[in-house]
């Protein structure tokens, strides 16, 4: 059954948290979109110090919800996200890839657990669905599945889609814990500590079109190294034993991401 249609209450109570890094060919379409949706009350670009026309491209849009961030260096998904949550002001708040993966038309599927008063954090999982996606890099999906197993076993939590673009809260989650990660390994970070902070997670399935190295795609086997460490790191081991020692060797492993 399809999720209802936000009544009158529910609309325009969303912080909509777009990091973006030279996405000029789809950050003009994936704005349309989310502006479209009626749950977006402010979208919040942050610019991770692009060198090509994104900046330009999102500043021609005229809409008084778009607030445009720039990074001064290129510092990663995860600064920019630290950034966007630091300045989010609605009750809620998503994370939205710059690209065409994700479609903001599933953001009725998310927001209605929280709505409802049911969840805290929802997940929208590429696996959990019986949806449209786009058939491509079978490694990826093997990777994707250890990282979130891996990050099950060490939070205790259930979910099918730990690396997901689409985690949706509630804005007082955000505000109960720091973040410390400036890449991609904010995807573990984040679930290690709504997991410790006790939070209500729900999953829903949502629609996934993946893109290819040559249509953009950044993530690769290093972020993969990274993403295990944090799992590491911030889960109740982490502060039992020394892991954070073992930073230096993981920043060699993954210097060139840098």
């Amino acid at each position: 059954m399809s999720p209802a249609e936000p009544n009158s209450h529910d609309v325009k109570r969303l912080s909509v948290v777009m990091p973006a890094y030279n996405e000029e060919s789809s950050i003009a379409e994936i704005i349309g979109l989310v502006l479209q949706s009626p749950y977006t009350a402010e979208l919040l670009v942050i610019d991770d110090c692009s060198k090509d026309r994104t900046v330009e491209i999102v500043g021609a849009i005229a809409d008084p919800r778009i607030r445009l961030l720039r990074q001064p260096e290129n510092r990663g998904k995860g600064a920019a996200l630290r950034r966007g949550f630091a300045e989010a002001t609605q009750d809620f708040v998503i994370v939205q890839d710059a690209d065409l993966e994700y479609d903001p038309g599933d953001y009725s599927q998310i927001m209605e657990p929280l709505l409802a008063g049911r969840a805290d954090v929802v997940f929208g999982s590429r696996f959990l669905t019986t949806r449209a996606h786009r058939v491509l890099y079978y490694w990826h999906s093997v990777g994707n599945r250890f990282l979130t197993t891996l990050s099950n076993m060490f939070t205790n939590l259930n979910i099918s889609d730990m690396e997901t673009c689409y985690k949706a809260f509630r804005r007082e989650v955000l505000q109960s814990f720091e973040l410390e990660e400036d890449r991609f390994g904010i995807e573990p970070e984040m679930t290690a500590k709504v997991a410790k902070g006790h939070w209500r997670i729900y999953e829903v399935g949502i629609s996934y079109s993946a893109r290819t190295y040559a249509e953009g795609k950044k993530i690769g086997w290093r972020d993969g190294i990274r993403a295990v460490f944090c799992i590491l790191v911030y889960s109740p081991l982490g502060e039992r034993v020394p892991v954070r020692k073992l930073e230096p060797l993981v920043q060699t492993l993954t210097k060139s991401r840098a």
